[in-house]
């Protein structure tokens, strides 16, 4: 019985560790040092320069540090997107934009990668702006999880 109740609690505590139910996946990932190990990079194909580069394995933001977007229809069909973030979204972009200036931000959207973004200055307003690459889908779940920004905030 105690192993039930054991595994029971471990699981409850797994599920509450979560927080809510989330439809969108938003993840940041920096440019890592080429001879960081695969343990804490990847090697991937850069779209500006069509070089391998290695990117961070964890992501230094995520869907966590989103409050709100604003969707609009890029001239390509797409969507692109400006995602504004909670404090500590905005501290933790404001401290990579410095640490990391000249160096590129790879932005995954639901598994996807979406674009590339290079660090030239410094970021401090907690905003972060995708171009386009997003479909209406990826718009559909993210009104789900983000208030739009303008909107009064979610209850």
């Amino acid at each position: 019985m105690k192993p039930i109740s054991a595994s029971l609690i471990v699981a409850l505590l797994a599920v509450s560790a979560t927080g809510k139910d989330g439809h969108c996946i938003f993840r940041l990932h920096a440019e890592a040092n080429p001879r960081d190990t695969a343990v804490f990079s990847s090697s991937v194909r850069a779209s500006f320069s069509g070089k391998q580069v290695a990117i961070e394995r964890i992501p230094r933001l995520s869907e966590r540090d989103v409050v709100a977007f604003y969707p609009y229809s890029a001239s390509d069909g797409s969507y692109g997107a400006l995602f504004q973030l909670d404090e500590h979204g905005r501290v933790a972009l404001d401290a990579l934009s410095v640490e990391r200036r000249g160096t590129l931000l790879f932005v995954l959207i639901n598994g996807r990668p979406i674009t590339e973004l290079l660090i030239d200055r410094r970021v401090s307003d907690g905003q972060i702006y995708i171009p386009s690459g997003l479909t209406k889908a990826d718009i559909d779940l993210m009104k789900k999880d983000w208030r739009l920004i303008g909107e009064k905030k979610k209850r």
